[in-house]
């Protein structure tokens, strides 16, 4: 009986450490209140689109958004829709066709341009929307249509063929200079001169990554459906890049977002920090990596 009561205790005594002294992640809403995770799920499955703004190689972002997920089909079922950054618009029947069993995992892998940390990061979700048969969109541009506009700007898009244009946001693409989350892109100190163009031009094929996204959210999202869109922060930070975009095809629609930050003290958050997005989920600097 001693033993067993010594065990309970150290149990207790770990247990209570870990809740308290080392925490995984803090969530909070935009007035800097903490927030639990059931809250989050209430607030979220009224909108019409949730964007989680992730760290790409943060392992409780990744796990957050799998259990967002979840718990958004345990209240809504196939009501619920999934999209990505992560997956290119021309390689959608792929993608289609392995979520309906029509290919093998392994075609699946070897076809697409999957991101290096797909299997650990990105994977759960495309089997979850496997196994319940729900929408997963592709919704990027094709990287080497981006490229052409880090190159040429928007102008090289118009010498596409109308095939490729389908896997693009409609020509001529909205774009605003002065919108902050493009304006910093152009402020970045120590480029050299000789990459001059290249510098005026990388705020472009950062919105026409936005805009291709806003365009394949709104293509595939219908009023009773609840989108949920994974992408890095800066696409959804402070409601602009993808958001500024949607909002030109509909301005009424109910959007919320989340956005990912380090911290050393997971305790505190600025102002500044609580600007970004309706709820911030905090994570320890000291978090391990998944690359």
């Amino acid at each position: 009986m001693k033993k067993i009561l010594m065990t309970l205790l150290l149990i207790s005594i770990a247990t209570i450490g870990f809740a308290n002294d080392y925490p995984a992640y803090k969530l909070y809403n935009s007035a800097g209140e903490e927030v639990q995770f059931n809250s989050l799920i209430t607030s979220f499955i009224n909108a019409d689109v949730i964007f989680f703004g992730e760290l790409h190689d943060n392992p409780i972002a990744h796990w957050m958004e799998l259990e967002i997920t979840r718990a958004g089909f345990e209240q809504i079922g196939d009501k619920l829709i999934l999209g990505a950054e992560m997956f290119e618009a021309d390689n959608q029947m792929i993608l289609n066709e392995y979520l309906t069993g029509k290919i093998s995992n392994k075609s699946f892998e070897s076809e697409m341009r999957l991101w290096s940390n797909y299997k650990t990061d990105y994977k759960p979700l495309v089997e979850f929307a496997k196994e319940n048969n729900l929408k997963f969109v592709a919704t990027n541009i094709p990287r080497r249509y981006a490229s052409i506009v880090s190159r040429q700007g928007f102008e090289g898009l118009a010498n596409l063929s109308e095939q490729a244009k389908q896997f693009i946001a409609p020509l001529p693409m909205n774009y605003d200079p002065e919108l902050e989350c493009y304006k910093q892109m152009m402020d970045m100190k120590g480029m050299p001169t000789s990459v001059t163009a290249m510098k005026n031009n990388l705020p472009k094929a950062q919105s026409v990554k936005d805009a291709t996204m806003a365009h394949f959210i709104i293509q595939n999202w219908k009023d009773g459906n609840l989108f949920i869109h994974y992408n890095g922060s800066y696409h959804s930070d402070n409601k602009q890049g993808i958001i500024w975009h949607l909002l030109k095809y509909d301005p009424d629609l109910e959007i919320k977002t989340i956005t990912t930050i380090l911290k050393d003290d997971i305790e505190k958050i600025s102002e500044e920090d609580l600007k970004k997005a309706d709820y911030t989920l905090i994570v320890p600097k000291s978090m391990t990596r998944t690359y």
